[in-house]
């Protein structure tokens, strides 16, 4: 067993996602991952605290390029168009990891508690949207309400954009589900 090989956390990622979507989820234990990956369980845990975290642990890049696409949002955008601001460079982030999305979402689909924690990941990213449009000095029920939404437009256009084939179509799948809450809240 090989253990100097460079990247280790990658490997690992790509051990288990394997291993997650041939074998199931709860059917893959964290030394199988580790073997796979030609390392040993004590390094699975350097990287990880567990098996799920696998699936999960993209999620602070996604929460830094959101916060920093609203940083970057002109101040006297709407609430709603500083959320929206920050779904570009997370489209761009995703574009990369197709294949990646595609089955991790069969196996988040596949095991109730790991649905569980996707949606505690998204209310997680919806709180930290939320500060920041406080931050900008948007009222608190605003910045509720276009965080939401915007997380909501995030999880409904991913869910499309692992359905289909084209990894470059997240952003045209986020500008479809914007027009269809403005659309919907126009009325």
């Amino acid at each position: 067993m090989s253990r100097w090989k460079p990247d280790a956390h990658g490997r690992l990622m790509g051990a288990a996602i394997e291993l997650f979507d041939e074998r199931g989820y709860d059917a893959t234990t964290v030394a199988e991952i580790a073997e796979r990956a030609g390392l040993t369980k004590r390094t699975f845990f350097r990287y990880f605290s567990d098996k799920r975290e696998v699936l999960f642990s993209g999620a602070d890049q996604l929460q830094r390029l959101w916060l920093e696409g609203i940083a970057g949002a002109p101040a006297d955008a709407t609430p709603l168009a500083v959320v929206t601001a920050g779904l570009d460079p997370v489209a761009e982030m995703f574009t990369e990891r197709h294949e990646f999305a595609q089955i991790r979402a069969r196996i988040i689909e596949a095991n109730p508690e790991l649905q569980e924690r996707e949606l505690i990941k998204l209310q997680n990213l919806a709180g930290a949207v939320e500060r920041a449009l406080v931050e900008r000095g948007v009222s608190a029920n605003a910045a509720l309400l276009a965080a939401q939404s915007g997380v909501t437009v995030f999880h409904v256009a991913f869910a499309h954009w692992v359905e289909q084939d084209d990894p470059t179509a997240f952003r045209r799948l986020i500008a479809k589900s914007l027009a269809d809450l403005r659309s919907l809240t126009a009325a």
